[in-house]
C-alpha cells in the first residue's frame, strides 16, 4: 500500500535496528516475543536465522539487520522477535523477525507521513511505504511484505519451514 493510500490515522509498532527506528503497521504483527533459543536450519540463506516452535508451530525467524545490509543481530536483554504475517503469492504466512528492541505503538495521521525517498534506479527502496515525522525524528514505515523478495521467502517454503 503506497503512502498516498493512507487516508486514515493508523497504529504502528515502533522497532530499533541500530540507531534507526522502524514501525510496521500492527495490523501485519501477531505478537512480540522475547528471543528465545532459536534452531539453525543447515544450508539456509545468512538472513535466515532458523526457527522456533510457538504453541507447536515452527515458524522461521529471519534477521532484518541482515536483510537490511547490518552486522547480524546480537543478542541482549532487549532483542526481541516480531511475529508477523506476511503476503507470499497471495497466501499468509507467518515469520518472526528479530529486531534489536521493541520501542511503542503509536498512532500516526496521514499529514505525518511522507512518501519513501526516491533514491536512485539501482537502489531498491520498495520496502518503505513511507517516511513518518514524530517530533523531531524520521521513522521508516516498512512494508513487511516487500521486506523480504518473494524469492527469498520462496526459499523458505522450499527448505520445509513454513
Amino acid at each position: 500500500m503506497p503512502v498516498e493510500t493512507i487516508t486514515e490515522i493508523r497504529q504502528y509498532l515502533t522497532f530499533k535496528l541500530g540507531d534507526e527506528v522502524y514501525a510496521l503497521d500492527v495490523a501485519k504483527v501477531r505478537e512480540v516475543l522475547d528471543f528465545t533459543t532459536v534452531t539453525k536450519i543447515p544450508r539456509t540463506p545468512e538472513f535466515m536465522r532458523g526457527v522456533i516452535n510457538l504453541r507447536g508451530n515452527v515458524v522461521p525467524v529471519v534477521d532484518l539487520r541482515l536483510g537490511f545490509g547490518l552486522s547480524a543481530t546480537q543478542r541482549t536483554v532487549n532483542t526481541c522477535i516480531i511475529v508477523v504475517e506476511v503476503d507470499l503469492d497471495g497466501e499468509a504466512t507467518i515469520i518472526g523477525a528479530l529486531a534489536d528492541s521493541v520501542e511503542e505503538v503509536i498512532d500516526l495521521e496521514p499529514d505525518q507521513i511522507e512518501p519513501a525517498p526516491r533514491i536512485g534506479t539501482g537502489i531498491k527502496t520498495d520496502f518503505i511505504r513511507g517516511m513518518g515525522k514524530r517530533d523531531t525524528r524520521f521513522i521508516m514505515i516498512l512494508d513487511i511484505d516487500k521486506v523480504f523478495s518473494a524469492e527469498d521467502l520462496a526459499l523458505l517454503r522450499a527448505e520445509g519451514v513454513d
